[in-house]
Order: C-alpha cells, then sequence, then structure tokens
C-alpha cells in the first residue's frame, strides 16, 4: 500500500515466491482476553469467506504487542505478532479514522493502520467487539531472492540472456589471463593491500575508505549486521539484496516507493527525516533511472547513513552523477561492483567506499581472508588506466545499443517504457507481461520478470542492453509473442 506522501510500509513479514496472503490488524483495550481476541478475528474471517489458514501476521501498534490478550491470539493461530511504530501507523490513511483512538494510540485506527502497514490492500475494514477491534488486508509478498539467474537456469545455454545485467562477451581474454597466472599463488593466504590501494587510488581516496568485499551482496550484509540501524529505509523499485540482508539481520524495513508516472524519480522529500540507514541505487535496477548526484547527497543527514549502490555506475559515460570519491558528503557509503563490466558474477568482487569509522565497522564484521586471491587480482586489474578506458569504450556502445532498442520498443503501442533510461537494462510495461516472458522464452529469449521488486507488478518486464543483431532477433521476437497474446 503506497500512502498519499509515497511511502510504502514493510513489516518483518516470510520472503517466499510471490502470494497474497492476509494481515489481520488488530486493537484493544488494556487487559482484553486472549479469548476475545480470537472469537473476533475469527468471527470477521469467517463473514468474509476468509479462511484463517491464510493469516500470516496479526499486526498491531508499539504499544500493544506486550498486551497478553493479542500476543496470546497470535500464537494460538501460530503466527508472528507485527507491531509498528505508532507515527508510522498515523501516515496511513485509513477509511474509519477515530479521534478518540488517534489521541490514545497515536494513529487515527489501530486495527486498520496495522492491517496496512504490510503493503496490501484492505479486504475487511474495522470490526468491533467490547473490548478488541480487527481488520484484515492483503499481505503483498515480493520474492527478494529472485534473481535473473533464475530465469536462465538449467537452460543448458539454449537461450538468449536478456534476464542478467552482465556485460555479454566478458570477461575479456586479458583479463582471463591475469586471473588465470594468479592460480600459482594459492598455496598462501590472500593478501589485499595491493588491490585495496590500487582502488583507493583509482577513486582519489586514501586507503582506509576502501573495504574489499565478495561482491556487493556481501557489502549488503555487512551493512545490515554491522551498523545499527534503528530506522532503515529502502527506495523502491530498486535491487532487492539490500532490504532482504535487513531482514535477515532483524530489522524492520520502511519502504519508500518511486511511481511510475512520476518517471521514477527520487523526491528527497519523501525520505523520513527520521531515517538513520538510507538506500538507493544509482543508475537504479531496475529502472534504469539515473539520479542526479545532488539530489542524492541532499539526503545525507547528521547521524544518518546514505548507502548507495552503484554496481551499474560504470556502465554509465563518464559515470556522470557518481558519488564515488566524494569525501564531502556524510555517511557517505558507496557500493561498487567489477562483477557486471567484467563478467566476474562467479568471482565475486566488489569493494565499499566510506569514511574510515564506517569501513573498520565493515571490516570487524568479515570473516578473515573474504575474498580470494584471484578475485584481488582481478581487482586490481580492472582498475588500471587502460582496463579504465576500456571500460568506458564499453559503457559509449551501451548508450547505442540501448537508443537502438529504445527505438525499437517505440514501434510497439502495447509497450511502454517509463523513464530515462540511463543503465546497461531497460524496463518495459507491457499488457500480458507473464504471458510474453513465456513466450519469448519458447522464441529463445530470457527476460526479467519485474514483480519480484517492491513497487512493480506482473506486467513489468527488464530488458538487458545487447548488440544490435541481438536486440533486432529480440524485437522480432516480441512482435510474434505480442501478436501470440492479442485476443
Amino acid at each position: 500500500m503506497t500512502t498519499d506522501d509515497g511511502h510504502q510500509y514493510g513489516g518483518r513479514t516470510p520472503v517466499g515466491e510471490y502470494v497474497t496472503r492476509l494481515v489481520v490488524g488488530v486493537g484493544g483495550r488494556a487487559g482484553v482476553s486472549v479469548a476475545e481476541v480470537c472469537a473476533l478475528v475469527e468471527e470477521t474471517l469467517r463473514g468474509a469467506g476468509l479462511a484463517d489458514g491464510a493469516v500470516a501476521a496479526l499486526a498491531t501498534v508499539d504499544s500493544k504487542i506486550l498486551e497478553p490478550g493479542i500476543a496470546g491470539a497470535a500464537e494460538r493461530f501460530g503466527v508472528p505478532l507485527i507491531g509498528y511504530p505508532a507515527e508510522q501507523l498515523a501516515r496511513i490513511p485509513v477509511p474509519h479514522p477515530s479521534p478518540a483512538v488517534r489521541e490514545a494510540a497515536g494513529t487515527a485506527s489501530v486495527a486498520e493502520a496495522a492491517a496496512l502497514a504490510g503493503g496490501g490492500e484492505l479486504l475487511v475494514p474495522k470490526r468491533r467487539s467490547v473490548a478488541a477491534t480487527c481488520a484484515v488486508a492483503t499481505a503483498e509478498e515480493h520474492d527478494l531472492r529472485h534473481h535473473g539467474d533464475a530465469e536462465v537456469a538449467d537452460a543448458g545455454g539454449a537461450l538468449v540472456d536478456l534476464a542478467v545485467n552482465v556485460r555479454s562477451d566478458t570477461p575479456p581474454a586479458w583479463l582471463k589471463e591475469r586471473i588465470a597466472a594468479s592460480l600459482g599463488d594459492l598455496a598462501a593466504y590472500p593478501d589485499g593491500r595491493a588491490a585495496r590501494a590500487a582502488v583507493a587510488g583509482r577513486h582519489g581516496l586514501p586507503v582506509e575508505r576502501v573495504l574489499l568485499t565478495a561482491g556487493a551482496a556481501e557489502a549488503f550484509v555487512l551493512i545490515a549486521r554491522a551498523l545499527d540501524a534503528r530506522r532503515p529505509v529502502v527506495v523502491h523499485p530498486q535491487f532487492t539484496e539490500p532490504e532482504a540482508a535487513l531482514r535477515d539481520a532483524g530489522h524492520r524495513v520502511e519502504r519508500v516507493v518511486l511511481r511510475a508516472e512520476d518517471g521514477f524519480r527520487l523526491d528527497p522529500a519523501a525520505v523520513p527525516e527520521e531515517a538513520d540507514l538510507v538506500v538507493v541505487g544509482n543508475p537504479t535496477n531496475p529502472t534504469s533511472v539515473l539520479h542526479p548526484a545532488a539530489t542524492l547527497a541532499s539526503l545525507a543527514r547528521p547521524g544518518r547513513i546514505l548507502v548507495v549502490d552503484e554496481a551499474f555506475m560504470d556502465a554509465v559515460p563518464g559515470e556522470r552523477e557518481a558519488l564515488a570519491g566524494r569525501m564531502d558528503v556524510p555517511g557517505l557509503v558507496v557500493l561498487r561492483s567489477l562483477t557486471k563490466t567484467w563478467g566476474l558474477a562467479g568471482l565475486r568482487i566488489g569493494y565499499v567506499l566510506a569514511e574510515p569509522e564506517v569501513i573498520a565497522k565493515l571490516a570487524a564484521a568479515q570473516p578473515l581472508w573474504p575474498v580470494s586471491t584471484p578475485a584481488l587480482v582481478a581487482a586490481e586489474a580492472c582498475v588500471a588506466p587502460e582496463a579504465l578506458e576500456e571500460a568506458e569504450a564499453a559503457a559509449r556502445r551501451i548508450a547505442v545499443d540501448r537508443a537502438h532498442l529504445l527505438a525499437g520498443l517505440a514501434e510497439f503501442d502495447e509497450v511502454t517504457v517509463v523513464g530515462v533510461a540511463e543503465g546497461p537494462f531497460v524496463l518495459i510495461r507491457v499488457a500480458g507481461a507473464t504471458e510474453v516472458r513465456t513466450r519469448l522464452r519458447a522464441l529463445g529469449f530470457a527476460v526479467r520478470r519485474g514483480d519480484t521488486f517492491p513497487g512493480l507488478d506482473g506486467s513489468w518486464l527488464r530488458l538487458a542492453v545487447r548488440d544490435r543483431a541481438t536486440t533486432g532477433r529480440l524485437l522480432q521476437a516480441l512482435d510474434h509473442a505480442l501478436a501470440l497474446a492479442a485476443p
């Protein structure tokens, strides 16, 4: 559920396949009994023709989470009890607000707001008993662990891969040779000093501001576990691993969901002032939107960690709007990945740029020798001047190939491209996207489903930018798939 101010709130709901289950919001007076809460919930579900087995969670305001009657009801139903801060619930529009409830609990309707806070739609408005209230909403869950490689798994190379954003025809031969040459050093423990110094030099930073990681995914886990965020906010739609890592570390994640009608552009005012950890991608996966550096820098606050995922920034010509290398933005943490441009997803190498104090906390949470010797050699090689020149040339080619793809997509009335694409992928909206994706697969093309990204639904697909010849074949296949899907 997206509120009028553009926020979408998520509690600690289970992560799994994209399903719709139920969240029951509950409120109650002090001393309300387990029997009364359960009876009200069961009667409400029965009256709406809903099965109590579909209930994923009970939800309430934080001040009621220890109320024995409410906590006992969750235990009796065998589901978790989610508590939300009153100020968070107060921002959620509800159909039956009560001034008295707002004065007592800090929100206009505990039951309705708590039911809606998980991100779904209200199915049953507030119902009352003598001392309890409840409301029922759908619980929209996205598979935060779904990645593009799932689209091509077990295909045996039979599909043209447009689902994964790794640059095609990589790693280049010279990089393979450098990595292969490092295999003679595997008997020794990895020594990351040279690679760390090379990354620092590439960005003009002191070495104390650099941490090498096993890909950006490890960095998200370290951030979630080591930085003690009290109110983390993730800007969506974006790469889902940051939220998954935060949830796994026990955090309740608050979402700011950017809208298609706004071109998925970020309004800094949409981020809660109290957020002490903010995560945003630039350019953003899957929207391909490149946010202005000044917009992102304006999110910095005293006491706030601002995490900017720049995994695809080296695919942008000139790395426009990059924050990597900046030391004037307090609390800035920039993540970079070397797996996309250089085709090293299987090697796992990336790095974090941040203030020395933050780097020290993240490093303390790492195991010993977290990055292998071949990955360290690759890191040093990929930040060398000649490698940066090659990456820049590749970025310029991607921009030309993306323009060709966009021009072809514009020929289809059924396809809409939202926002200005600046990354090595394009997000499209198309009616019957699930069927279109299935038909494209039958025609030999794997594309990325969009409904696993919070803020998107089943009408979205992501397409990796490839060379003109591959794009030409894709457009022909898309024409065929759309024709077959037409009524």
